[in-house]
């Protein structure tokens, strides 16, 4: 498995522990990488240290295997999004290459009740890393490759993506989410914010880079809620509320001294991010 290697400006006032908060545990080294609500409530964990994919029932503490490629060529899994519309897993698998060979990688779909296998698709060229997508107003699923430099979209009804974007800023293209009709794409390498305008045809521009009040490290998860974006900082051990106004953007430092946070999501009031070197995932209300 590859590792991605490559304060805010004001510290958010420390959650207190609630009654609903939860920490949910993976096994060891398993190194959830992404993390998704599904729709009654369960929490599935991408593991990017073995081939499995991981759920733990809501309410939960333990997470128990869900889906396990090893028997098809083993692998491990970066992100993983829960499609409730479709009843579909998303989920980037990448794909075990000999020492010294650039990384493969593949679109999966699994069934969300069952985890049986509906969708394959990997992704061109010599060297890939499926890391990440988002479905968007158009129900159409964007994915991030992050050393394709592209961006992918799948439309609804298609069985092949297309090529969304290919701008060379996309090289280290990690999270991906939309606020309403805007796309924003984090850069993990170079440690960038990018919104990707969109014409009314659905075709994309150059991406915009996003001043940020402070620096991040690491860029990785990324997911929206409430006009605002929540991103995980691998580098740095935080997770942040980024508040973007016009081409800037406001830090809000969550939580820090993580252990390799990658992984974020909000679901209801509630807003799960996941340690990968920690084999954890946690609960907190989600900040208004």
């Amino acid at each position: 498995m590859i590792r991605k290697f490559i304060c805010a400006a004001s510290l958010y006032a420390f959650m207190a522990p609630t009654a609903n908060a939860i920490t949910v545990s993976v096994p060891e080294k398993s190194q959830p990488e992404s993390i998704t609500i599904a729709p009654n409530g369960d929490l599935i964990l991408g593991s990017a240290g073995s081939s499995k994919i991981y759920r733990a029932k809501k309410g939960s503490e333990k997470a128990e295997v869900f889906i396990d490629v090893s028997a098809d060529g083993a692998g491990t899994f970066l992100g993983v999004l829960a499609d409730a519309p479709t009843g579909t897993l998303w989920a980037c698998q990448i794909y075990t290459t000999p020492p010294g060979s650039p990384p493969r990688s593949a679109l999966r779909g699994f069934d969300l009740k069952t985890g049986a296998s509906k969708f394959r698709w990997e992704l061109p060229g010599d060297k890939n890393l499926c890391n990440d997508f988002v479905v968007g107003p158009d129900k159409a699923l964007y994915i991030s490759d992050t050393f394709g430099a592209k961006i992918w979209r799948l439309k609804p009804g298609a069985s092949v993506p297309e090529m969304f974007s290919d701008d060379r800023t996309l090289y280290g293209i990690d999270g991906i989410t939309f606020i309403g009709d805007a796309l924003y794409e984090n850069n993990v390498i170079f440690n960038k914010l990018y919104r990707v305008p969109m014409d009314a045809g659905g075709n994309a521009g150059k991406p915009v880079d996003i001043w940020m009040d402070r620096p991040v490290k690491g860029p990785d998860g990324m997911r929206a809620a409430n006009g605002k974006l929540f991103l995980a900082e691998n580098g740095a051990g935080r997770i942040d509320m980024v508040t973007v106004s016009g081409d800037t953007a406001k830090i809000t430092v969550l939580q820090e001294g993580l252990a390799t946070p990658t992984a974020i999501e909000p679901a209801g009031d509630t807003l799960w991010y996941g340690e990968r070197a920690g084999d954890r995932a946690h609960s907190m209300p989600l900040p208004k």
